[in-house]
């Protein structure tokens, strides 16, 4: 039995295994987890050279039935950890429960935003994410302040990760071949338990900065400022060149001006 690519779930599926090794090395098993969900894992090219770690509880989750028939005769002793579900809208502690494990993949390049966005919700259960991206994506999510690149979703990632750009990954080696590279990247949850500002202002403050990037924050922001007067050091600043404590600090002020 074969499982054929959909082009509507976004699925390209790995077929070289010197790659799909590689990949796998890169999970660092951070704070000595061993619990790993593979999301998207197709055919399980990357799945082998997964479950060849010592010590591994691998679960797969995957939307696509043929690829959950097709893995249930491939892996016929991981029973129930072979789980046909959305992994956009599923609650993960109904698959794993309290405690903490590591989410990896090929990721669909459709959907491998939302998907860091889903960890986030779960980020104090998840110390260690490694997937790969749209190459484009990858960078984004790694770059430092500073560079075009950087921007929304860098600064939510970086809030409660570290991020590695690992290596990048050209189109031939996957079925069908995608039309872009794409980039391998390993976050790995830092010491942030939360913000020390409300949560929902600090995304706030970000997306509006960034929906103007081009403009100083003087300008961006002028709509959550009340006309008060920034910051010195953050009036002619525009918003690729702060880091996540710079965002977490005028979301502080922003707070303050509530209670003026």
């Amino acid at each position: 039995m074969n499982v054929k690519p959909k082009k509507h779930l976004g699925q390209h599926f790995l077929k070289d295994l010197e790659t799909c090794e590689k990949i796998a090395k890169q999970v660092n098993f951070h704070r000595g987890c061993k619990r790993v969900l593979e999301i998207g894992p197709g055919m399980g090219a990357l799945t082998d050279f997964l479950k060849s770690h010592d010590g591994i509880e691998l679960y797969l989750v995957d939307i696509d039935a043929e690829s959950i028939e097709y893995l249930h005769q491939k892996y016929p002793l991981m029973g129930d950890r072979i789980i046909y579900a959305d992994f956009l809208r599923q609650d993960l502690k109904e698959i794993m429960g309290e405690e903490p494990f590591i989410v990896a993949g090929n990721f669909p390049y459709n959907i491998s935003s939302q998907i860091l966005f889903k960890c986030l919700e779960y980020r104090n259960q998840i110390p260690e994410i490694m997937g790969m991206f749209q190459r484009e994506v990858a960078v984004r999510i790694a770059e430092k302040p500073g560079s075009k690149e950087y921007g929304i979703l860098s600064v939510f990632m970086q809030a409660f990760y570290d991020i590695t750009y690992c290596f990048t990954v050209d189109e031939h080696v996957f079925i069908p071949p995608p039309k872009v590279k794409s980039g391998v990247i390993r976050c790995v949850r830092n010491e942030r338990q939360s913000l020390p500002c409300n949560e929902a202002m600090f995304m706030r403050v970000v997306k509006t900065a960034f929906q103007q990037r081009r403009k100083t924050l003087r300008n961006s922001i002028k709509s959550l400022t009340q006309d008060a007067q920034l910051p010195e050091k953050f009036v002619t600043q525009r918003p690729e060149r702060l880091s996540v404590d710079d965002f977490i600090e005028l979301t502080l002020f922003i707070e303050g001006l509530g209670s003026k």
